[in-house]
C-alpha cells in the first residue's frame, strides 16, 4: 500500500498535477483506500509495531496514517496508538513526531516537534507554528530528530 501511495505521488508530480491547491482526486482515492485497510489491520488492536511486523511494514503503516488527511479522527487515533508503541520501544520516535505534528497542524493546533513546513514559491522554508519554540530542538532530540534549522536546510536543498 505504501509503495502504491508513493508510486501515484511520483506519477502525479511528474505529470505536473502535484503539488495542487486542492486534494487531487486520484491521490485522495489511494489515501482513503489505504486508510480503510489500515483501519482493518489495527482495529481493536494496538499499533502494529516493529516487533510484530518488522521495520518496513511498521514504517509503511506510519506513512499510510500520515496520509489519512480526510479522516483526522482516525489519524489522531493512530497517533495515540503510535505513542504507546514508541513508549514501549516498538516504534521510532521520529514517526510519532511527524504524525503528532501533522494531526496538530490539520486541527489548528501548534506543532510540538516542528516537523511540518511550508515551502513558498520562492523556495523559502518555514515551519508551521510551533508550541514553545524555544525548547522544540530539545523535544526533537528526545525523539532522535535533528534541529529545526537543520531540517529546514534539508528541505530547502530538495527544493532548490
Amino acid at each position: 500500500m505504501a509503495e502504491h501511495d508513493q508510486q501515484v505521488l511520483t506519477e502525479l508530480t511528474a505529470a505536473g498535477e502535484l503539488p495542487s491547491p486542492d486534494y487531487h482526486p486520484r491521490m485522495r482515492s489511494v489515501h482513503e483506500a489505504n486508510a480503510a485497510a489500515l483501519r482493518q489491520i489495527i482495529d481493536g488492536h494496538c499499533w502494529r509495531g516493529e516487533h510484530l511486523v518488522g521495520a518496513q511494514a511498521a514504517e509503511a503503516a506510519w506513512l499510510i496514517a500520515q496520509h489519512t488527511v480526510s479522516d483526522l479522527a482516525f489519524m489522531s487515533s493512530c497517533a495515540k496508538r503510535l505513542t504507546i508503541a514508541v513508549n514501549a520501544g516498538d516504534a521510532p520516535g521520529w514517526q510519532l513526531a511527524f504524525l503528532e505534528d501533522r494531526v496538530r497542524s490539520f486541527t489548528g493546533l501548534k506543532q510540538l516537534y516542528g516537523t511540518q513546513f511550508d515551502v513558498g514559491e520562492d523556495g523559502t522554508v518555514t515551519p508551521l507554528p510551533i508550541e514553545n519554540p524555544d525548547t522544540v530542538d530539545d523535544r526533537r532530540a528526545q525523539l532522535g530528530l535533528n534541529t529545526v534549522a537543520e531540517r529546514a536546510a534539508e528541505i530547502r536543498s530538495r527544493h532548490s
